[in-house]
């Protein structure tokens, strides 16, 4: 597939607490070098990153009596909460230093509102639209490419956010890391027409 200007690489949540901190998700340390290498196909990059408050709403530490992974009744519904993680201003919440994202354009902060989690870079738990379909929308792209932390996690929720604002929409597989409930999330991702890509299968303009 042949990069063009109206193409977007999406980099999500590749960051030190999930690499290898307090979240690490295994295998992520495979990806940092499929991501540089893609990140180079592409004009246009972006960087999203989990950015959460010290009473977030996701955190264990907020809600006495639980531990990691147990889900809690919240204002929109229910929801996992999770070890402490990429609380701002924090070592953990700095990008991993093997990423190599030169051509990042912009970095994009999600889940820093303390009552509202952000799985997606596109909406909110609760709905909410975060702005960043409408800023890509603005720029004139028309394709998403997502890759990032965790493959049916966050990268999953970004990429059914990015196919709803009507993006035609891919997840680079090798580019993310991070398997759950492989089967049921891979039909959510067909439904929603998202479909997934090789690095290899992409070429900048100047490899065409």
């Amino acid at each position: 597939m042949q990069v063009n200007s109206k193409d977007v690489f999406i980099v999500i949540d590749v960051q030190v607490d999930f690499v290898s901190g307090t979240m690490a998700i295994p295998d992520a340390q495979k990806i940092i070098m499929p991501i540089n290498e893609t990140a180079e196909k592409f004009e246009h990059v972006v960087v999203v990153t989990d950015w959460h408050p010290a009473d977030h709403v996701s955190f264990t530490a907020n809600h006495p009596g639980t531990k990691h992974m147990d889900r809690v009744a919240v204002s929109y519904g229910e929801q996992g909460v999770f070890n402490s993680h990429c609380q701002q201003g924090t070592p953990g919440a700095e990008l991993d230093p093997g990423l190599e994202l030169t051509k990042a354009e912009l970095t994009f902060r999600k889940g820093y509102r303390s009552g509202v989690d952000s799985f997606g870079a596109f909406y909110e738990n609760d709905g909410t639209e975060t702005g960043l379909g409408a800023y890509l929308k603005a720029r004139g792209f028309e394709r998403v490419f997502c890759a990032g932390l965790a493959r049916y996690g966050c990268v999953m929720q970004s990429a059914l956010g990015a196919a709803k604002d009507g993006f035609e929409t891919f997840i680079v597989t090798e580019a993310s890391a991070g398997d759950r409930d492989v089967e049921a999330n891979n039909a959510k991702l067909a439904a929603a027409g998202v479909k997934w890509i090789s690095t290899a299968d992409l070429a900048t303009a100047s490899a065409a």
